[in-house]
């Protein structure tokens, strides 16, 4: 004998899958008192970079050399909540390590953060099963709109020393003097339609595809995806205060090439 029984969906709860944007930190040293030394430099002037973005704690780069490094997860979870940010997961360590990572709170994470989650089946109906057997007419599946990217963030004034701009997500686009002292962040391109005399810092999170361009290129430092050259060092004299492109060549491990922008 078949027995039908309704099918009620909770109605306190829903189960999906969840695709969230985190930030990774890929562990190169276990030294974590250098490791603070350099987030400070890289991010102590800009309080609002991470802005308490859930963070994974990719821990590949250290089986190379250190894979029977022993690591503080406490401590270190604590010096990266100091950034305001926020250490979810770890993944990519030996045993040992993601073993140490979950004492401290942190959930394994797989080495890839795309396999969709498992969805908890819903009741079934046993007459829905009939009429789903039946032919379907079949319709368009509807067509979701493309999310449009961010705009570019648009400063139209002079950038005076100790100022500091940051455009998180998206290219910025400064059509005055960057003076020297102040400086400029983007996690796109930044491009600078005046002399730059202060600190231009493109691909602030790691795109290495970003470029800086400038109508008079005279900076203190510059940088993309983390790789920078300072004014100690002194630009080629056919790009210095001229009208240049700056990319990066190799990705996070490359050379910054510039090129002079010809008319």
């Amino acid at each position: 004998m078949t027995v039908a029984l309704a099918g009620r969906a909770p109605a306190t709860f829903e189960i999906k899958s969840a695709h969230l944007p985190l930030v990774a930190l890929l562990l190169k040293s276990p030294d974590l008192s250098l490791l603070a030394q350099e987030l400070t430099a890289r991010f102590g002037d800009i309080p609002d970079f991470f802005d308490n973005e859930p963070l994974v704690v990719d821990l590949t780069p250290l089986q190379a050399a250190h894979a029977e490094a022993t690591l503080d997860f406490r401590a270190l979870v604590t010096l990266l909540r100091n950034f305001r940010v926020a250490p979810l997961a770890a993944r990519g360590g030996s045993p040992a390590q993601m073993h140490a990572a979950q004492a401290a709170g942190l959930t394994p994470a797989p080495d890839t953060l795309t396999t969709p989650a498992r969805k908890t089946p819903a009741p079934r109906d046993a007459a829905a099963d009939d009429a789903a057997a039946a032919p379907a007419t079949p319709t368009a599946a509807p067509t979701a709109a493309p999310a449009p990217s961010p705009s570019a963030l648009v400063i139209d004034k002079p950038l005076r020393s100790g100022q500091q701009v940051y455009a998180k997500g998206r290219d910025l686009v400064v059509l005055s003097m960057v003076n020297a002292g102040a400086e400029v962040i983007a996690d796109g391109h930044i491009h600078v339609y005046a002399p730059l005399r202060g600190k231009a810092i493109a691909g602030a999170r790691g795109n290495a595809e970003a470029r800086i361009f400038s109508l008079c290129l005279e900076p203190e430092l510059i940088s993309i995806a983390g790789v920078y050259r300072t004014s100690e060092v002194a630009l080629p004299a056919d790009v210095w205060g001229k009208p240049t492109q700056v990319r990066l060549d190799g990705g996070a491990d490359g050379k910054l090439i510039m090129q002079a922008i010809k008319a």
